[in-house]
Parts: C-alpha cells; structure tokens; sequence
C-alpha cells in the first residue's frame, strides 16, 4: 500500500496578510475586550439605579411602620392610589413599578376592598418567602410574564409585607443595542485597520521587494546592481539596505579583482611560456646537433657549449624574476631596518662605472640618508633601474642618480638622456614582459621595481618623452623613515 504524504496547510505565507492579520486579530480582541467592560459597566450602573430606588422605597415603607389598614386609611393619597394599587395589569405595567401586599406566608392581600391582580398574584408567586426576601439586603431577580423584574420586600407594622418589583427589561434592551453598536463600529474599524495596514505594509515592503528584485538581477550577471533608496522606510530596513549595498559593492570587487586577476595569471603564463620557450629550444637544438655528431669541429662545439651556456643562463635569470614577482603578489614579510640609501646609490654608480666605462655617470647622493626599508629589496630596485638604463641605451649616454628627502618622504631618481619613450610605451613600461620594441631582457625589470616599491608603501613613475630620455622617480613614504 503506497502512503501519500502529508498534506500541507495552505494558510497565509506572505508577510504582507500575517501582519495585517495580526493586526486585525489585536483590534478585534481590543474591540471584544471593550465593548464587555463597558457593557458589564453599563448593565451594573442601570441595575444599580433601579436597586437603589427599590431600597430606598422599601426603607421607606419599614420606617415607616405602617400597617395595612393605615395604608387603606391614607388611600385617598395619589402615590396609593395611581402608584401603588393599580387595579389592572396594563396599568401596573406602564406604572414600571409592581406592588403588592402578602402575609407571612406569601398569600396575597387584597387593599382596599380590591382583589389582588393578576401581576400581584404572579409577584407574589415569584417571590417566594417574604421574611427572607426582606431580610436581605439586594433585591432579587424574578420573572414576570416572561419579563425580568427586580423585587424586595418590607416588613409592615402589623406583620404583612410589601412586595415592590421594578422592570429590568428596559435595561436588557439598551444593553443589547449598545453591544450592537459597538459591533458594528469595530467592524467597521476592523475593515479599515485592515485596508490601512495592508496599504501601509505595501509601502514599508517595497525596499524589501526591491532588495529580492535586485537579488535577482545580480543572479543572472548584472553586479552592477544596488538596492535604490526609497522614501519613508524604517530605520532597520534601511540599515539593511545599506548593509546590503555595501556587501554586494564588496561582491563586485572581490569578483572584478578575481577576474583581473585570472586575465593576468592567463597573460602571464602565456608570456611565461613564450619567454622559456626561446632558449630551450635553442639548448635543445645544440644538443640534437651534438647527438647526431653534426659538431665535429672542436671551434663549432665551444660555440655552441657557449650558447648553451648563455641560454641557460638566461632562462635562470628569468626563472629567478619570475619567483620574486610571484613571492611579490604574496605580499611577504620584507626586514626592515635603517639603509643608508645613499651608499645604496654610490655603490649602483659604482658599478654601472665599472660595466660602463665610456659612460659619463652623475652621482647626487653625498653624505648619509637613512631609510627605514628592505635593503636587498632597495639593492634589487636600483640594480634594475640601472640595469634597464644599461640594455636599453648606448654606453655613451649620459646618466644621473639622484636621492633626496624633501616634504617627509625620500624620492630616488634614476635618469637618463637615451631615446626615450612614447607615451603609448610609457604606459606599458612597468607591465610584466613588456618590451620597447622587442628589444633585449625579460621585459620584468620595471615589474620587479614597481613591486618591491608597492611592498615598502611607496610608489614608482616615469617621465619621459621621444628624444628626451626617460626618469623613472621611487618615493618612500614618511612612515618608511628613520629619524635623521
């Protein structure tokens, strides 16, 4: 036998219908609650007006002490007369008030030579024992002819007693038309909280219909997306959209970065492979000569042991820049300590001098410039500069090396009178693998110098122009600095 499962209840699932849900049910719990309190408040002043008149009537006839017989002897009175004996039902109902004379055992009494009426028989009927009724002190509810009463008694001189029963049924029907009444105003009240609140939700949920609708849009690719601002929102729901913003502006970053970051490890591989591709094909092609016994002149195989050679160790060199821009992009921990930076740029002149005779070298670094920095870091950006300025242009051209500290940061300028850069060039230099011309070197030089600089805080440029030669300025922030 195959079980079906459970059946869900389809009730409200929208935020929307529970709150004005929620609402409704509160007002109308409120509305039950004060129309009860109110009509109990009612019922009991009316209840209490009529008690009231009884008891005082009733005071009034047992302080009295009047017998029966002096009550037919005062009848001539219209309080007796009209009031208290009247001789039909029709009367005694319109009086309101039901009087009638019993004795000890509740028979009823004819006064004045009149026989008790039907409502008097009835009253005395109802109410049973005259000495306990009054002996008490609150009247007693009794039924007329169908119609509630309120009754007490007093006790007369000579024994009898009078029996006073005053309608309630006036009160029972005001009492029913004002809980009408209230029903039917909270209805009404309910209907309008209900439109209101479902109006006034509608506006406070747009922001939140706007963050799904948006949401949704960044599902299908648009990360340019942001949740608008809209007028009249609550204050956490605006919290939540700017929380939200600035999440989703964090998403955009992270994936733009990610994707930038993925083009250039491609682009870098590729020209990775490019680059290592050059001299192991050469080295390979040597050897597959030196296999097939094609070098048999001793003068053909020092040759090309030498090329080996050099393209070995091309390949290393670059082998060993690519391992220091990626332990770069690792952003590792460079050992600080104070570099005297002008020593730094004497000994670069130094060498340049010694590679470079025939160059004029201009050196502007006297005395001593203490830097707070990396100094094989510092070592590797000046051998760079001055390696570049090396390859790239004739061994007469002059150079100058310059290091200054001016307005709390220390600039270092390497500069030459070479041929100089287009501005198309001269904004690719510090690319990885990137060669004026398809010139000579790996094309990492300025790479390297722009990411150990980065790594110190600080940051790289060049001037440059056709014809005028190239500048490529470092400057260390204060913050790399030791006090002088």
């Amino acid at each position: 036998m195959r079980l079906r499962p459970p059946r869900r209840r389809q009730g409200i699932r929208s935020l929307r219908g529970k709150l004005t849900l929620a609402n409704v049910a509160l007002l109308a719990i409120g509305i039950v609650a004060a129309t009860a309190v109110s009509v109990m408040g009612m019922r009991y002043y009316l209840l209490d007006q009529i008690d009231s008149q009884l008891i005082k009537t009733r005071d009034s006839l047992g302080g009295s002490q009047l017998t029966l017989r002096e009550i037919d002897s005062l009848s001539m009175l219209s309080f007796v007369r009209d009031r208290l004996i009247p001789t039909h039902a029709d009367e005694e109902r319109s009086a309101g008030t039901v009087f009638a004379a019993v004795d000890g055992r509740g028979e009823p009494i004819g006064i004045l030579g009149f026989d008790p009426s039907e409502s008097q028989r009835d009253l005395a009927k109802a109410a049973g024992d005259p000495r306990a009724l009054a002996a008490d002190s609150e009247p007693h509810d009794v039924t007329l002819d169908g119609s509630t009463y309120r009754a007490t008694a007093a006790r007369l001189g000579d024994g009898t007693y009078a029996l006073l029963a005053a309608p309630t049924d006036v009160l029972h029907r005001g009492v029913a038309k004002a809980v009408k009444l209230d029903l039917a105003i909270g209805s009404l009240l309910l209907a309008l909280l209900a439109c209101l609140t479902m109006f006034s939700v509608r506006r406070r949920m747009r922001p939140l219909e706007d963050m799904v609708e948006t949401s949704s849009a960044i599902a299908e690719g648009d990360l340019t997306r942001r949740i608008p601002s809209s007028c009249g929102t609550t204050l956490e729901v605006e919290q939540l959209r700017v929380a939200l913003n600035s999440m989703l502006h964090q998403v955009e970053s992270a994936y733009r970065t990610r994707e930038r970051s993925a083009a250039q490890l491609r682009s870098f591989v590729a020209d990775a492979s490019h680059e290592l591709r050059t001299p192991l094909s050469a080295i390979r092609g040597y050897l597959q000569l030196y296999d097939k016994g094609m070098l048999s002149d001793p003068d053909e195989r020092k040759r090309a042991w030498a090329r080996v050679l050099a393209e070995t160790d091309r390949m290393g060199r670059l082998v060993d820049e690519l391992l220091t821009l990626a332990r770069l992009d690792q952003q590792p921990e460079l050992r600080f300590r104070n570099v005297d930076l002008s020593r730094l740029v004497r000994d670069a002149a130094e060498d340049l001098r010694v590679q470079q005779p025939d160059r004029p070298v201009e050196v502007a670094a006297e005395g001593s410039l203490l830097v707070r920095a990396d100094e094989s870091g510092l070592r590797q950006v000046l051998g760079n500069l001055v390696g570049n300025v090396r390859t790239h242009t004739p061994a007469d051209v002059p150079v100058r090396l310059e290091v200054e500290r001016e307005d709390g940061v220390v600039r270092l300028c390497v500069a030459d009178e070479g041929p100089g850069l287009s501005a198309d060039d001269a904004a690719r230099v510090f690319d990885r693998f990137f060669r004026v011309g398809g010139g000579a070197g790996s094309g990492l030089g300025l790479a390297i110098v722009q990411g150990v600089v980065r790594a110190h805080g600080g940051e790289v440029a060049v001037r440059t122009a056709p014809g005028e030669g190239l500048a490529v300025t470092v400057t260390l922030p204060v913050r790399a600095c030791a006090g002088q």
